[in-house]
């Protein structure tokens, strides 16, 4: 396998990985991508992916997203 990357002047980059046979790709490329991209860039994909999730189940309102209006300790 070859991995090539293309990083530009306002350090965007672009990553190609070319190989003979499908069986013998690796998690590596997708781990090296993942990498650069930072862990901002992570959690938003990841967020896009629960968001489009819950689209697909016809949810419109995350609850992860709701306010606390009011919060009360429990008593031990």
């Amino acid at each position: 396998m070859k991995t090539n990357v293309v990083v530009g002047e306002n350090g965007a980059f672009t990553m190609t990985r070319h190989g003979e046979n499908i069986k013998d790709m690796d998690r590596s490329f997708d781990i090296e991508f993942w990498q650069r991209q930072g862990d901002a860039a992570i959690f938003n994909a990841a967020w896009e992916l629960i968001e489009f999730h819950l689209r697909s189940k016809g949810i419109n309102e995350s609850r992860l997203q709701r306010d606390i209006v009011h919060f009360q300790p429990t008593r031990s």
